[in-house]
């Protein structure tokens, strides 16, 4: 199925921030319809200058305020004729992430049958007595829909497939002002339509009017969920019958969620100052039981994992629920060493270092130096004892505030061990800046080479990798390459209760001519990939990247 996108923005009087609402989606190659649900000056004038059909954006203006429903369904019927296919749902206040949008756009033209919906994360400018409220909204959306496939149902935040939205519409009874995003939402998913949800920020801008009013909307709300689950009792049959499949979608590493990351590692934390080690590890057992059963995205991507082990070891058998099992408490057992290290009870003694003079060589000569780390073993162990041995300075950069929140739970229970964590969420121009002074003032800067880029261009190499072609991302190559500094390869592996530095040279200087640029960059990034495939055939338990890699590029 071919898709057409436009965006469609309802407003009632707001105009503080449409403008540049409007000039964002334009950026972004979107036709504008904004409808002007009956505003009043100066919110109208502004609507009105907007009005530009030779830039693609086309105001439509109710005289008499109709409600966010009327003017939403008003936008489906102009974008439809237009010959639009589907059409991005766009509140007119600025709350929304922008930069979530290709995201939006890209679930949709994968999944063209589905409404594609924005999952809120909200940051602390949200009421507490809407985040309440929506809570109550969504157990009954579950009761309504007999299915937990809806997260939220009030984000305004949408690609809606126009055709089947517009079906709804006509055919069926559906809220015309803030009751609006839930009852379609509901109605679509009844007759077959599957909801995709992704998460976005959303942040309740300063000086912002909200058109909810708290009587009559909640009012509105409160019979709209009435007449939802009699109408569910009523249609039963064809509701179970017409239930969609949540569909299959190749998670993006940066966006599976947390799952309780925070307050579990501060359990975890005080559990081992508390208790120590070998209490805190059995206290561990019934979480980790629990994240495992309940952690089907990071269950299915250990199978598929361990599925190209087996067939690198020649086995023809699949791999079962222990081995799983297995994987996740290996897992647990890394995140307890973590403390351990960082509570200092790690010792040299406890090291197993092959090139040992190599290693510290490089520390001793105090030169900025790049190395290419992975989620493969712990790499925490020995970035924690080469600072006690050396004092140098390690600044690691970490794609997410995952690894960022970490840290800051270390520092609380031991200032002395944090290192610098910088969040980067592409490796662009201000990121090699950044790392030259770092590496001028010797430091070693840490870099995960096993992860891609979360935004920005993609510049991906695909190199074989356990028996099947995956994207390695070219920026840190690349990097080395500006930065002229010699790269390492790092991996700390357990072994019984000791643990192995693997500490390799990868490159004195990365080179990368112009004329053979691409031959260069895949020679230089296959030797990391070498070095990283040949430790997870030795220690297959101990890789800890927990989304379908391989799948990656979908």
């Amino acid at each position: 199925m071919s898709v057409k996108f436009c965006a469609i923005v309802p407003s009632h009087n707001h105009y503080l921030v449409i403008e540049n609402v409007v000039k964002g989606l334009r950026e972004k190659g979107l036709p504008v319809f904004i409808i002007d649900d009956g505003s009043t000056d100066p919110t109208k004038s502004t609507i009105a200058a907007l009005h530009n059909p030779d830039e693609n954006i086309i105001i439509k203006r109710f005289d008499k305020n109709q409600g966010k429903g009327c003017a939403v369904i008003e936008g489906f019927r102009i974008a439809y004729e237009a010959g639009y296919s589907h059409a991005v749902q766009v509140d007119a206040d600025g709350q929304h992430d922008a930069s979530a949008l290709p995201k939006l756009l890209g679930l949709a033209k994968d999944h063209p049958e589905a409404l594609i919906s924005g999952q809120p994360i909200y940051d602390e400018t949200i009421p507490k007595s809407r985040k309440i409220a929506r809570w109550f909204t969504h157990v009954w959306v579950w009761v309504e829909t007999l299915s937990f496939q809806i997260k939220d149902s009030m984000c305004g935040y949408r690609v809606y497939p126009l055709a089947q939205s517009l079906a709804v519409a006509d055919e069926e009874t559906v809220g015309q002002r803030m009751d609006f995003d839930t009852e379609i939402m509901v109605r679509l998913f009844w007759r077959g339509t599957p909801t995709i949800m992704t998460p976005v920020k959303v942040t309740y801008p300063e000086n912002n009017t909200s058109n909810f009013d708290v009587v009559a909307d909640n009012i509105r709300i409160t019979k709209m969920h009435t007449r939802l689950v009699f109408n569910m009792l009523f249609r039963l049959p064809s509701v179970l019958k017409n239930r969609p499949r949540k569909p299959r979608i190749a998670s993006r590493w940066a966006t599976i969620d947390e799952r309780g990351m925070t307050w579990g590692l501060k359990f975890l934390a005080t559990t081992y100052k508390a208790l120590g080690y070998n209490i805190c590890w059995w206290v561990m057992q019934p979480i980790l039981l629990y994240f495992f059963l309940t952690g089907g995205v990071q269950r299915q991507a250990s199978k598929r994992y361990f599925e190209k082990i087996y067939a690198q070891q020649g086995r023809k058998d699949k791999p079962g629920f222990l081995q799983l099992w297995s994987h996740t408490r290996s897992f647990g057992r890394m995140a307890l060493d973590k403390f351990s290290a960082w509570m200092g009870k790690v010792e040299i003694n406890d090291l197993i270092i092959p090139n040992e003079k190599e290693f510290d060589q490089v520390i001793a000569s105090n030169k900025g130096v790049l190395v290419f780390t992975s989620h493969l073993g712990n790499v925490e162990i020995c970035r924690a004892l080469s600072k006690r041995r050396s004092k140098i300075k390690i600044t690691v950069f970490a794609h997410t505030q995952h690894a960022v929140k970490f840290n800051q739970i270390l520092a609380d229970y031991n200032p002395d061990a944090a290192l610098d964590v910088v969040q980067v969420n592409d490796i662009g121009p201000a990121t090699a800046i950044e790392l030259q002074e770092r590496l001028d003032r010797g430091e070693w800067v840490v870099i995960a080479g096993d992860r891609t880029p979360v935004e920005g261009q993609k510049r991906l190499s695909y190199i074989p990798f356990l028996g099947k072609e995956a994207p390695f991302s070219q920026g840190p190559m690349i990097l080395a390459s500006l930065l002229k500094c010699p790269v390492y390869s790092l991996h700390c592996m357990k072994e019984r209760d000791k643990f192995r530095i693997i500490f390799e040279k990868l490159s004195d200087q990365v080179i990368l001519p112009r004329k053979t640029r691409n031959e260069a960059l895949t020679t230089e990034i296959t030797k990391y990939v070498q070095i990283l495939e040949r430790n997870c055939r030795e220690y297959p338990l101990q890789w800890y990247n927990f989304f379908d890699f391989w799948a990656e590029d979908q």
